[in-house]
C-alpha cells in the first residue's frame, strides 16, 4: 500500500496479512466491533483508513459493511435509519455533519462513531454531542504501522487526544538527541512505536527501509506527539513540518490550530513556522472562513494559548492546498509562497 505523500514522494509499504489480521483484532478489541455491528463510511478505498478498516476490518469482525461512495450528511443519515451502528469519518466528514442537524441527529442511535486521519476540532465534537448525543473515539496511524493508538469505546471522550497503544503495540517519545521525553501531556518528542502492525519493509531502495528505524528497534513515524502519566497520546503534527522552535521553545502546530478553530468565524486552520531573525521562527497562521478579522482571531488565540504558542501573523486566504487524502501540503506554505 502506498503512503499519502504528506512531506514526500509516496512509497510503497510492505503490510503482511499477520500485522494486518493483528491490527484489526486489536482494534475489534478497543471498539467491541463484532458481527452485531453494521459499518457505515464513505471513505476512499485505496488508503488505511477506507480499505484495510473500512473493508477487511467489516470482514475481520464479521459485521456487514454499507459503504455510502461519498461520505455525505445524508448519506450518513440514511444508513443509520437502516441499522448502521459503527460509523468511520475524517474530521471533515464530521465538521459537515455537525453543521446539519437533522443528519446529526439521525446519528443517535449509533453505537459508536469514529474519527482519523486528522485531529478532529473541538467545536466539531460539541457539535455532535449536541445533536447526536456523542463525539466520535479518535485514533491514530500510518500507512506503515496500520493504526497503533486508539481511544477505546468505553473510554471517556477526550477530543483532539488518540487514546492509548493498542494490544500488541508499544509507544515511547523521543526528543531530537534521542534523549527521553516525559509523560507530562506538554513537552514534545517523536513518537516511535513497534509490535505487531508494522510493516516488513518499503519496496526500492533499501536505505528507505534502514532507515524508518532506531538502532534499538523502534521504528521512527516522524510524527511530533505528547503523552500523559495516563498512556493518552495527543498528535501535534509532522516533526519535519509541525515542530516549530520559536524563542528557545518547542511548538506543535497542532495546538495552535486546534485553538483557532474553536473560533466560529475559522472553517480551516493551518499553522506554520517561517524564519525569524529574533525567534529562529515565528508562528503564522493560514485560515479559511467567513468574515475573519486576523486580529481578533489572534487575540481570541492569546487567550487560549500559552504566549510561546501564539500566532504572530494571521493570514487569510481563500483555500489550503492538499492532496488527494485532503491533508494540508504545508510545504506549499509560509515564507511567501502560500
Amino acid at each position: 500500500m502506498y503512503t499519502s505523500g504528506t512531506t514526500g514522494r509516496p512509497k510503497g509499504a510492505v503490510l503482511s496479512r499477520r500485522a494486518v489480521a493483528a491490527d484489526l483484532d486489536a482494534l475489534a478489541d478497543a471498539w467491541a466491533w463484532s458481527p452485531d455491528d453494521v459499518l457505515v463510511h464513505g471513505l476512499p478505498l485505496f488508503h488505511v483508513h477506507g480499505l484495510v478498516l473500512g473493508v477487511l476490518g467489516a470482514l475481520r469482525a464479521g459485521s456487514p459493511l454499507v459503504h455510502t461512495v461519498r461520505p455525505t450528511p445524508g448519506a450518513y443519515a440514511a444508513a443509520a435509519g437502516a441499522g448502521g451502528t459503527l460509523f468511520f469519518g475524517v474530521p471533515t466528514v464530521w465538521a459537515r455533519t455537525a453543521r446539519d442537524p437533522a443528519s446529526a441527529r439521525a446519528l443517535a442511535g449509533a453505537r459508536l462513531l469514529v474519527s482519523g486521519s486528522a485531529p478532529l476540532p473541538d467545536t466539531v465534537a460539541r457539535g455532535l454531542r449536541a445533536a447526536a448525543g456523542q463525539s466520535p473515539v479518535e485514533r491514530y496511524g500510518m500507512t506503515e504501522t496500520l493504526i497503533t493508538v486508539a481511544a477505546r469505546a468505553d473510554a471517556g471522550r477526550r477530543t483532539g487526544w488518540v487514546g492509548t497503544a493498542l494490544r500488541g503495540v508499544e509507544t515511547r517519545l523521543r526528543g531530537e538527541h534521542g534523549e527521553p521525553v516525559p509523560d507530562d501531556g506538554e513537552s514534545v518528542g517523536e513518537l516511535q512505536v513497534r509490535g505487531d502492525t508494522l510493516f516488513d519493509g518499503y519496496l526500492g531502495p533499501p536505505e528507505a527501509t534502514a532507515a524508518a528505524w532506531t538502532g534499538d528497534g523502534w521504528m521512527r513515524t516522524g510524527d511530533a506527539a505528547v503523552r500523559d502519566a495516563d498512556g493518552w497520546h495527543r498528535i501535534v503534527g509532522r516533526m519535519s513540518v509541525d515542530l516549530i522552535k520559536t524563542g528557545g521553545y518547542r511548538v506543535g502546530a497542532g495546538e495552535v490550530e486546534a485553538a483557532l478553530l474553536d473560533h466560529p468565524a475559522v472553517r480551516e486552520a493551518a499553522v506554520v513556522g517561517e524564519a525569524d531573525e529574533d525567534l529562529g521562527q515565528r508562528i503564522v497562521a493560514y485560515l479559511v472562513g467567513e468574515g475573519i478579522d486576523p486580529e481578533a482571531v489572534a487575540g481570541f488565540a492569546a487567550e487560549r494559548l500559552s504566549r510561546h504558542k501564539r500566532p504572530r501573523e494571521v493570514r487569510v486566504v481563500e483555500a489550503l492546498p492538499r492532496n488527494a487524502m485532503g491533508k494540508v501540503r504545508k510545504a506549499l506554505l509560509g515564507d511567501g509562497r502560500g
